[in-house]
């Protein structure tokens, strides 16, 4: 495996579900702080690293959390009841493998629910509500799930693997949403050289419960240009509407999503660069979700906001689907467009 897949295939199936981020902040940590003049933690979490400049201030950022479970209680019997973090279609949750992390160990359970045979007949074809689900870790009693570790507040995240599918370019694993957008913003921040302006690469907690993070990093980043690396939807598939939203075909340069109406001219600036450089890219857009640059656009005086996604299959679940060249080509984008930002640019863009 070569040494791109093998941190993509790290990061991923590392476990950071919200407000629990803290092994993936490390990891982090470790992978960039030779390319960062300054590396500030704020206090919620977020990990922002800094290349001083006199120009203006660019903030590029990817959340780390993913969505995953809270312990919540253990049954008398030692089922595990739990809270969903981030939002889970109750479907693609049934009979799923779970990692329960204890200071033990990790703790394997799975997803158990009424079995079908005792639900009556006209209530089958209904949906399973998540309220009614809990983890099944093959234990008696509350005592004998205390002894192993498990305790409330405890994180649980989808038990993954990562794989290289068919084409050697399709890469299946967990967490996609959004370690693919961290680690795009690494790999842009390894590659930079110099810069015209002083950039904020930030990578997020707290996304997947309210872009919570990107409210106290762009706080500290006081950005004037904001924006967001994220996966966006690939829809490619049977019954789907492909336009604008398939795999391998380049990053999605957003339209709009639930929380920001894109900067006008910032968004036809970062088009004109993927022309000029060659650089494939999509025009989508989602409506129900958002992602940081929804607050990352409001901190302070106000910031020219985008949201970049990353197209991928089957997000919020255990197994996701990405493009390895839609991550490449996103890299190359977001790296033109960061060198091209400087004083009388960003001056352009604002007054534009």
């Amino acid at each position: 495996m070569n040494k791109a897949y093998e941190i993509l295939k790290e990061i991923s199936l590392l476990p950071g579900v919200p407000g629990q981020e803290k092994l993936v902040r490390n990891y982090i940590k470790k992978h960039i702080e030779n390319h960062a003049d300054q590396i500030v933690v704020d206090n919620l979490g977020s990990l922002i690293a800094i290349k001083k400049n006199e120009g203006p201030k660019v903030m590029i950022a990817g959340h780390m959390d993913e969505v995953g479970l809270l312990v919540t209680q253990i049954t008398k019997e030692g089922f595990v009841k739990f809270q969903t973090l981030g939002g889970w279609f109750s479907q693609v949750m049934l009979a799923q493998v779970w990692d329960i992390h204890t200071p033990k160990g990790v703790i394997i359970g799975v997803t158990g629910v009424k079995p079908p045979h005792i639900i009556p007949a006209d209530k089958r074809k209904e949906a399973i509500t998540i309220e009614s689900m809990y983890l099944d870790i093959g234990v008696s009693s509350k005592e004998e799930a205390i002894s192993l570790g498990i305790l409330p507040g405890q994180m649980v995240t989808p038990h993954s693997e990562f794989k290289v599918l068919g084409s050697g370019k399709h890469l299946l694993s967990k967490a996609w949403d959004n370690r693919i957008g961290s680690a795009v913003v690494m790999e842009v921040l390894k590659r930079l050289d110099k810069t015209p302006n002083e950039l904020f690469a930030t990578f997020t907690v707290q996304e997947e419960v309210g872009l919570r993070g990107a409210k106290t990093s762009s706080y500290v980043a006081h950005p004037e240009i904001a924006i967001a690396v994220d996966t966006g939807l690939a829809n490619d598939v049977p019954e789907g509407d492909k336009e604008q939203q398939s795999l391998g075909k380049g990053p999605q340069i957003l339209l709009y999503d639930a929380g920001l109406v894109p900067n006008q001219a910032l968004r036809s600036f970062v088009i004109e660069v993927a022309k000029a450089e060659g650089i494939p890219y999509q025009e989508a857009f989602i409506t129900g979700g958002r992602t940081d640059a929804g607050h990352m656009h409001l901190a302070h005086d106000g910031a020219l906001g985008l949201s970049i996604g990353i197209p991928t299959r089957y997000m919020h679940s255990h197994t996701s689907i990405i493009h390895y060249d839609d991550y490449e080509n996103t890299v190359k984008l977001i790296l033109a467009v960061v060198k091209k930002l400087d004083r009388k640019t960003v001056d352009q863009l604002l007054n534009d």
